[in-house]
């Protein structure tokens, strides 16, 4: 644990330095001198003070995870998140709080902007519960942000899908303080909340952007579902394409505000269109329950009102997406009436929005 919480001792660092030092005991027992020689760096992390400082700083930690129960995996441990041990900046050393399988079959993380609209919550909501309902073995993680990270973690509570919280901090705080209770609550239905960070260690801005490589690195593919052009979200997208994961977002209209981080990803396939459950399924090669696989031909079309009933006739009639224009002349609809008529179908899953305000059964 000591030699984890020196600063930027990441995997990489960790097995560079043990390349050339017996063992991590080593770091501690040999001289200044001596380490100097061997690693031919005058650096200050060398200094007899500052790793004895180091000891003694773990020895309080070790203390503060015992008695909370906590759990302390360093790399070389075989319970180290296999997905996260093959990037190359992942920490040497995780905390965590619950019972939940870092390595689970399937992982997914759900970023996006703090400023989610009911959209955006409404998406997260329906996907974790077809999540729930269509794969087993699947873990949803996220950074217990405002938001869209939030929405995530509460819709899996919903429906018992186990969770991560990533935090940019030790285990001795919650932040924000708000969502405490959703930390407590992840703990305790199977799920859990993991830091890089120890009790002891300074929080600044710094870690939270930090943070974002492990979200991603726990994950076989990200999802975006809300952000903004320079959100903090495409931030999470970018790092999880640098680890040649797979990144999808879900789309939005044109001149929101929250939408189009989304946009851009989908526009300079830096992501894939994820509409639905489905399409993740789909390209990511995964397999559905043997029950969800069976026909389920009811609940095809849930239940719809009249104004809907219409667009779904309409669009039973196209071979291929139609325009906005082209339905708002054919039902003799306004516009803004029938946006608000497709938004429902789309978050019922019966319609599908296509590139160029175009629009097709799903």
């Amino acid at each position: 644990m000591a030699f984890a919480s020196v600063p930027n001792m990441n995997i990489d660092l960790a097995k560079k330095f043990l390349d050339v030092i017996p063992s991590e005991k080593d770091f501690f027992a040999l001289s200044q001198k001596e380490l100097q020689s061997i690693t031919n760096s005058r650096s200050k992390v060398l200094s007899m003070a500052y790793r004895q400082n180091k000891l003694e700083e773990a020895r309080k930690e070790v203390e503060f995870i015992k008695r909370n129960k906590i759990t302390a995996t360093y790399f070389t441990d075989p319970n180290y998140p296999l997905r996260l041990l093959n990037t190359p900046d992942a920490p040497s050393i995780v905390y965590s709080m619950g019972n939940c399988d870092l390595n689970a079959k399937h992982i997914i993380s759900i970023v996006g902007t703090r400023h989610a609209t009911i959209y955006g919550r409404n998406f997260v909501n329906r996907f974790i519960e077809d999540v729930a309902a269509n794969l087993d073995d699947t873990i949803i993680v996220s950074g217990l942000a405002y938001g869209i990270d939030i929405a995530a973690h509460e819709a899996c509570l919903k429906h018992n899908v186990p969770t991560i919280a990533v935090l940019a901090h030790g285990l001795n705080t919650i932040y924000p303080s708000q969502h405490r209770q959703y930390a407590a609550d992840i703990v305790h239905r199977n799920g859990a909340i993991l830091t890089e960070y120890t009790t002891q260690a300074s929080v600044n801005k710094g870690n939270f952007v930090a943070r974002n490589r492990i979200v991603a690195g726990l994950s076989d593919c990200t999802l975006v579902v809300e952000s903004a052009e320079h959100g903090g979200a495409l931030i999470t997208a970018n790092i999880a394409q640098g680890y040649s994961r797979d990144v999808f977002a879900v789309p939005g209209k044109v001149n929101d505000e929250f939408s189009m981080g989304c946009n851009k990803l989908i526009r300079t396939n830096c992501a894939q269109l994820a509409t639905c459950l489905d399409d993740v399924i789909e390209a990511m090669g995964w397999t559905k329950k043997q029950e969800a696989q069976a026909p389920r031909q009811k609940s095809l079309f849930p239940e719809t009102t009249k104004e809907e009933d219409e667009v779904i006739a309409l669009l039973k009639t196209q071979e291929a997406p139609i325009h906005i224009n082209t339905i708002t002349q054919s039902l003799g609809k306004p516009v803004y009436k029938l946006l608000s008529t497709l938004v429902n179908l789309e978050f019922k899953g019966i319609v599908v929005s296509c590139a160029g305000s175009r629009y097709t059964l799903a």
